[in-house]
């Protein structure tokens, strides 16, 4: 039974878990079709990308039954090699950080519980719109061990220090509202997915080379110093002014029309 399906529409690509019976739980299936899916993704001319959940729940974190066959198995033989991402990641790691690599935006739509695995595949997103029932929990300790799937790199990058170590330390889910207050939930909606539609709808409707770019220089932004950061926008604004792109969207801004792009 498929894990995942992945499906395109007005250059919006849609990604979704599809164990609603297992809440999504994630299982070796899940996190080969993910990582298919994302690779799929990246290389498709789509100009944004929803990550969504069948059923009540985003997804309910790793289904350890479904994971029985690494039992009696050296965890340094399974975790430590560099199998994915140009050899940065492992196959647990790389099920988050296929999407946080992605050159497109990424919008996770969350409905129910989003807990371990789930919590971290949602934070490879860009943006998260969560229904306000949603709770949140980084749930390994609860196991006796520590997020393991990208979360350590995703994390830090949205909450406080003292945010992430209370979830991690404590495994203890919070609802959406304190998701939101600490950082961790762009919005909230009572239909996610509605929500991550429209807003993908926009952004697929901005020039698709200007959006890239932005991407590229957000991440640039938020990881290099002053004069690192003040050279990329240059040169990403060199890369896009004149060119069609751009100037599709004047001209679409003067003809008062939406603008279309090759």
């Amino acid at each position: 039974m498929s894990r995942v399906s992945v499906t395109y529409e007005n250059h919006i690509a849609h990604v979704r878990l599809t164990r609603a019976d297992k809440m999504n739980a994630v299982d070796q299936e899940m996190i080969t079709a993910v990582i298919a899916a994302g690779n799929e993704v990246a290389a498709s001319d789509a100009r944004a990308v929803i990550v969504s959940g069948e059923g009540k729940a985003f997804c309910a974190g790793i289904d350890i039954s479904g994971l029985s066959g690494m039992i009696g198995k050296d965890p340094a033989e399974l975790l430590m090699p560099r199998t994915h991402g140009n050899e940065t990641t492992n196959q647990w790691q790389e099920f988050a950080m296929v999407w946080s690599r992605m050159d497109i935006p990424v919008i996770a739509a969350v409905q129910g519980v989003c807990f371990g695995a789930g919590i971290q595949l949602a934070l490879g997103a860009d943006i998260r719109i969560a229904s306000p029932d949603a709770k949140f929990a980084v749930m390994e300790m609860k196991w006796g061990i520590v997020p393991d799937m990208g979360g350590m790199v995703l994390l830090p990058r949205l909450v406080r220090s003292d945010v992430l170590r209370r979830m991690t330390y404590t495994a203890e889910p919070i609802d959406a509202a304190q998701a939101e207050r600490w950082g961790l939930v762009t919005e909230l909606a009572d239909d996610p997915l509605a929500a991550a539609q429209a807003l993908a709808e926009v952004i697929a409707g901005k020039s698709p080379s200007a959006i890239r770019a932005a991407k590229r220089l957000i991440g640039v932004a938020e990881t290099a110093d002053a004069a690192a950061v003040l050279d990329a926008e240059s040169r990403e604004q060199v890369a896009l002014i004149g060119k069609p792109h751009q100037m599709e969207v004047v001209a679409a801004a003067f003809g008062k029309r939406a603008a279309v792009f090759d």
